[in-house]
């Protein structure tokens, strides 16, 4: 049986992004701008907006024992993990400078995503920009990762 698999999302120029969504965006880019990443040089930052208007942010940070370092993505939702926050998550925002087009999670990051969304009540709102006018809107992260793993201990 063959199955089809589409993805719908919003490409849009930041003009078009409601004020909090293009502040969200504003605080990942200046989170990229602190991100440590002096063997790969590719910065990028993310920002999460709680449901009570919090904007919490985050970078990627490497490090010379690779793979000991973690993506923006990571860091933040695992920092808001170990804060109890992660269920008060309404939206997110990565951003990465040296891109021409939005940059878009790595497998790993779409992963924990999957999972954390899992802890909300609704889906988040995800917003992945670069150094372009387009940024891409998605609505929930199942798109993102159509066959996540998953598994519930007995």
């Amino acid at each position: 049986m063959e199955r089809t698999w589409s993805v719908t999302y919003e490409e849009l120029s930041w003009a078009e992004l409601s004020p909090g969504e293009a502040e969200l965006v504003k605080a990942a880019e200046a989170a990229a701008q602190k991100a440590y990443a002096p063997y790969s040089g590719f910065p990028v930052g993310a920002a999460a907006r709680l449901i009570a208007g919090e904007i919490y942010t985050a970078n990627n940070q490497e490090n010379a024992a690779y793979p000991s370092g973690l993506c923006a993505e990571r860091v933040l939702l695992f920092y808001l993990g170990a804060q109890g926050l992660v269920p008060q998550i309404q939206a997110l925002a990565v951003y990465a400078p040296k891109l021409s087009h939005p940059v878009m999670p790595c497998g790993a990051c779409r992963q924990v995503l999957h999972e954390y969304q899992q802890m909300s009540q609704n889906p988040w709102t995800l917003i992945f920009a670069g150094n372009s006018q387009r940024v891409y809107r998605f609505i929930g992260v199942d798109l993102l990762l159509p066959f996540a793993f998953v598994w519930r201990p007995a």
